[in-house]
């Protein structure tokens, strides 16, 4: 019976997850993969280490379905986009791999202001911190030796696929971060010109599809991860698409919403639009462009609110503290509240100064007021991305997955926010889900990466919005914006406090 393996690797955790052909998991297996922060504003990982345990959680993820390795049909693998993962001419690690929550390069993007039209209109997209442009004109300003040395420039699944298979290559969604050009989808020399980066070119990865055929696992990968050598693994892509293809949430007129550590937005249009709100990027499907409006304040500000203010309560009841805190956030939502919370903690779409806050706090107020609040500006945070996406787009429903987004009062705030129906997805493990579908079809066993072989609807819970509640989270929501406004300016000076 074959079955496909996902690899889905984001910002702490790497995933193995094995599916039947029908969509089921048989197993998952999850390792942590520690970020270093040598310095502010620079978070790394040890791409060796990254590499070790993606192969241990293969090789558990094996163990645990109780079905030979030679049942693996093939193999894809999705994972946090931008960021940098450098090799040298012997195709070794050339340093850390640089995360996408890494803000080393906002000197460099500062100083790009004066391009950002020019790169937009060539790209796409106006460049930003974590970007491959920005992060590899930071090395080329700040490590020249290590600029020398660069012989290949891949993403962290681009990675991780040349760990399995030793060959060299990346897909389109992953391609268009910053070197392709906008309409042909292609790289674009004058990109690298424009950033000042001509050297690196011959260092870009050639460009497959998502369901290609990129390789196969080589003996040295299959004695690490019990994977059976000269097993097909297809190209996979960037794990925003990923998840989007895994609730089947990649498609026109559906705004596909990832509530995780990013606040993602993003919608298919069958025309390259460029704004400076999103970034028009390449889809799965050639002549597609995703629209993807983002920034890195979603669901990680409720994570740190468990971590940092309800420790003694989450190391006591570990996941069940979600089912706790339900409770009394319901009971918050009953009644009416004056706290407002800005979800800036690790960053913004106000620019890289916009700090989080709590607005409107007293002292009658508790715990369940304040994560009320936490989770109403995450889902105000989605809606200025959403806002402006329905600019530019006609979107007729939206797709919402992210762990909170399993929490059902969390869906309803979604949908009153946003004042139309929010569908939810038990899909479990989207985005490793999205790989797993790339390799089926790579290998035809789905006839393409949207033939997804399950019963959406037995797995979608749809939230329609109410009237009244709509009405009053929209002067909610414009309260929140107009306070935003406000503190604009005095962002930079609370931000210098911290030195």
């Amino acid at each position: 019976m074959p079955s496909l393996l996902g690899l889905d690797n984001g910002l702490t955790v790497t995933k193995a997850v094995i599916f039947d052909v029908s969509g089921r998991v048989l197993s998952v297996a999850r390792a942590r993969v520690p970020q270093s922060q040598p310095r502010p504003h620079h978070v790394e990982r040890d791409m060796a280490g990254l590499w070790r345990a993606t192969a241990g959680a293969i090789a558990e993820a094996l163990a645990q379905s109780g079905r030979p390795a030679s049942d693996i049909a093939a193999v894809a693998a999705t994972a946090h986009g931008d960021g940098l993962y450098l090799l040298d001419a012997d195709r070794r690690p050339l340093g850390p791999g640089i995360l996408s929550l890494d803000s080393r390069a906002a000197g460099v993007v500062a100083g790009w202001q004066g391009l950002a039209g020019e790169a937009l209109g060539l790209t796409g997209q106006v460049p930003h911190a974590s970007a491959p442009a920005a992060l590899l004109a930071w090395v080329k300003a700040q490590e020249p030796d290590r600029y020398a040395r660069i012989a290949h420039v891949l993403s962290c699944k681009d990675w991780l696929r040349f760990c399995l298979t030793g060959q060299i290559a990346t897909d389109r969604t992953e391609a268009s971060t910053s070197f392709t050009e906008v309409r042909t989808q292609a790289y674009a020399p004058q990109a690298l010109r424009l950033y000042g980066l001509e050297a690196v070119e011959g260092a870009l990865p050639p460009i497959l599809n998502p369901a290609e055929i990129a390789g196969r696992i080589t003996p040295e990968a299959a004695a690490l991860t019990g994977l059976v050598a000269g097993t097909p693994v297809a190209t996979g892509l960037h794990d925003v698409t990923a998840s989007a293809l895994g609730i089947g949430g990649h498609a026109e007129g559906v705004v596909a919403i990832v509530a995780g550590t990013y606040s993602i937005n993003e919608v298919v249009s069958a025309t390259p639009r460029v704004d400076p709100r999103w970034f028009c990027r390449a889809a799965i499907e050639p002549g597609k462009w995703n629209a993807m409006a983002i920034s890195p304040a979603s669901a990680a500000n409720y994570d740190w609110f468990l971590e940092t203010l309800c420790a003694g309560d989450l190391a006591a009841q570990g996941a069940g503290i979600h089912q706790a805190l339900a409770v009394e956030i319901d009971a918050a939502l009953a009644r009416p509240s004056s706290v407002l919370f800005h979800p800036y903690l690790y960053g913004s779409p106000h620019g890289p100064a916009a700090s989080a806050g709590f607005m409107g706090l007293r002292g009658w107020h508790n715990r369940g007021d304040l994560l009320r609040a936490v989770l109403e500006g995450i889902v105000f945070n989605h809606r200025v991305h959403i806002d402006a996406l329905r600019e530019g787009f006609p979107v007729r429903e939206a797709r919402l997955t992210g762990g909170v987004s399993r929490n059902p009062a969390f869906a309803q705030i979604f949908a009153d926010v946003l004042n139309m129906p929010v569908t939810t997805s038990r899909t479990e493990e989207a985005a490793a889900w999205g790989a797993a579908l790339c390799a089926g079809a790579a290998v035809g066993l789905y006839p393409s990466v949207f033939a997804d072989p399950r019963d959406l609807t037995a797995l979608d819970a749809t939230f329609t919005p109410d009237p009244a509640r709509a009405a009053a989270y929209d002067a909610r929501f414009r309260l929140h914006g107009r306070i935003a406004e406000a503190l604009a300016p005095l962002w930079p000076e609370i931000e210098a406090l911290d030195g």
